[in-house]
C-alpha cells in the first residue's frame, strides 16, 4: 500500500494487493473521523477511482457522522 498524498481533508490511497484494500481505507476512515468531529458539517466519502486507487475524503454531500461509498465514473 501506498498513500499517494494525505491531507487534512483527502487522502489518495494505491494498493498493489486486493488484500490490502480493506484494512487499508479502514485506517484512513479512522484517520479522518477527528477532522468530521471538529467540522461538524460533513461526512466521509470513499471513492473508487481504478482497481487499486480509492481516495477518502471530508464531503459535504455526506451527512455528518457517516460514511458512503462511491465509484468514480
Amino acid at each position: 500500500m501506498s498513500m499517494a498524498t494525505l491531507e487534512t481533508q483527502s487522502i489518495r490511497l494505491s494498493f498493489e494487493r486486493a488484500d490490502e484494500v480493506h484494512e487499508g481505507l479502514e485506517r484512513a476512515v479512522e484517520s479522518l473521523i477527528e477532522a468530521a468531529a471538529q467540522n461538524g458539517t460533513c461526512g466521509i466519502l470513499v471513492t473508487r477511482h481504478e482497481p487499486g486507487t480509492y481516495t477518502v475524503a471530508l464531503d459535504e454531500s455526506v451527512p455528518f457522522g457517516q460514511t458512503r461509498e462511491a465509484i468514480a465514473a
